[in-house]
């Protein structure tokens, strides 16, 4: 089947599904196969639970006429997805960086549809299957899309700005991550920088952070705004994040000095997209993290910073700075491995442990990494929680971060 005639069937039925077990009535069901699942196995099911047709890829398992055979499910969803992006005549804002290009594309989110009704990746679709489902679920009702791509080797942001084609574009930083794949930093930039490839050779706009030079010597030669010029920094005693910029006072909800790249830059795209100031100013103020992402929590003995979504050497480097920074009497950092770091593994280890001990900061460290350089590390969180239960904290203000693989939000309850 042409992808014309394919795209005919989604107007109809513009719902995608590519798991059986989520099947809403009159959906596509796409029929992914992985190392350790096939897709095919359950579309005769995905039929029967409502979904109008099932796209398959194994002649085997068309039992139904609502059954269609493609040769690769998967080329076939991004095939799907470039045709239905043709068809969008929409700005379309790819976000891609080492750090904060989630919480970014939040506040963005939330600045923009303050005033527009957008459409933003939801959680963390940002690698070759969340991006096509996210294009694929843009209508005619949206005004902005805003569309998050993720990468862990060389050539990933290239083929998935051919999917989302931006217009508009912006790389939060670069920074050391996931060098399993990436090699090496040099390696991180080429892949990050392919965005800016993209949107030179197509006429796009870019959004560049003042302060990172390197980023703005890569930006030479596409149309550029500038944001995070001369701001200045206020905490309070609550440990959110005031922003005096441009003369105007942002109040926000979120924890540590970084966040003021993030800040800044949802500000200069919401002006860039004419959103008004009061809606700017109320959308950043009631924006609030979740997912384990610099979440707040308060458990009846201690306060606690949860960054376990994810992790990296820039990122670590960043919140343990400004954790330090914090005028706080009883703090304590629980850190949890960095995962992907490939041969630098260890020394980037190695560079955090030397960090927290600058700074004189206390910290108990979790995995594998962290107990290979100090024996008094532990190995995972389960041996965590059984130290945690004889020894409980109190009265402090934790900081948990680590990579989402140590599953630190586990130990929550015990705080």
């Amino acid at each position: 089947m042409r992808i014309s005639e394919l795209y005919s069937i989604f107007k109809l039925y513009p719902k995608i599904c590519t798991n059986s077990r989520e099947i809403t009535p009159n959906c596509i069901f796409f029929a992914l196969r992985g190392q350790k699942f096939n897709g095919n196995k359950f579309a005769e099911d995905a039929i029967k639970k409502g979904a109008a047709y099932a796209v398959i890829d194994q002649k085997v398992y068309k039992k139904n006429k609502n059954t269609i055979l493609v040769k690769n499910t998967l080329n076939t969803l991004q095939d799907l997805a470039k045709y239905h992006r043709e068809k969008l005549k929409i700005p379309v804002l790819g976000i891609t960086g080492t750090n904060g290009k989630t919480t970014s594309k939040e506040l963005i989110s939330c600045v923009l549809k303050s005033k527009k009704t957008i459409y933003s990746t939801k959680g963390n679709l940002n690698n070759h299957i969340g991006v096509p489902l996210s294009i694929l679920e843009i209508n005619n009702k949206h005004e902005i899309a805003i569309i998050e791509m993720g990468a862990n080797k060389q050539k990933e942001i290239d083929f998935l700005c051919e999917i989302a084609k931006p217009t508009h574009g912006v790389i939060t930083n670069i920074g050391l991550a996931h060098l399993k794949g990436f090699k090496n930093i040099d390696g991180v930039t080429k892949t990050k920088t392919e965005l800016y490839k993209y949107l030179r050779k197509h006429n796009g706009h870019v959004f560049v952070n003042y302060y990172d030079k390197k980023l703005n010597v890569l930006a030479e030669g596409i149309n550029k705004t500038i944001y995070g010029e001369k701001y200045k920094i206020h905490e309070n005693n609550n440990m959110f994040m005031n922003l005096k910029y441009k003369n105007t006072i942002y109040k926000s909800q979120l924890v540590g000095k970084y966040q003021a790249h993030n800040i800044s830059l949802a500000i200069t795209i919401g002006k860039y997209f004419n959103i008004p100031e009061i809606n700017i100013q109320s959308a950043i103020l009631n924006y609030i993290p979740s997912n384990n992402r610099s979440q707040i929590i308060k458990t009846k003995h201690n306060t606690i910073i949860l960054d376990a979504y994810n992790a990296n050497p820039s990122s670590m480097n960043a919140m343990i700075k400004s954790f330090a920074e914090q005028n706080k009497e009883n703090k304590i950092c629980i850190l949890g491995d960095m995962l992907e770091l490939g041969q630098a593994s260890k020394e980037m280890h190695k560079q955090i442990i030397v960090l927290t001990n600058k700074l004189k900061i206390q910290c108990i460290f979790v995995g594998n990494e962290f107990y290979s350089i100090n024996k008094s590390s532990y190995k995972n969180v389960d041996f965590l929680t059984k130290y945690l239960k004889k020894n409980p904290l109190k009265n402090q203000t934790i900081l948990i971060k680590g990579s989402r693989g140590i599953a630190l939000e586990k130990i929550v309850n015990y705080l």
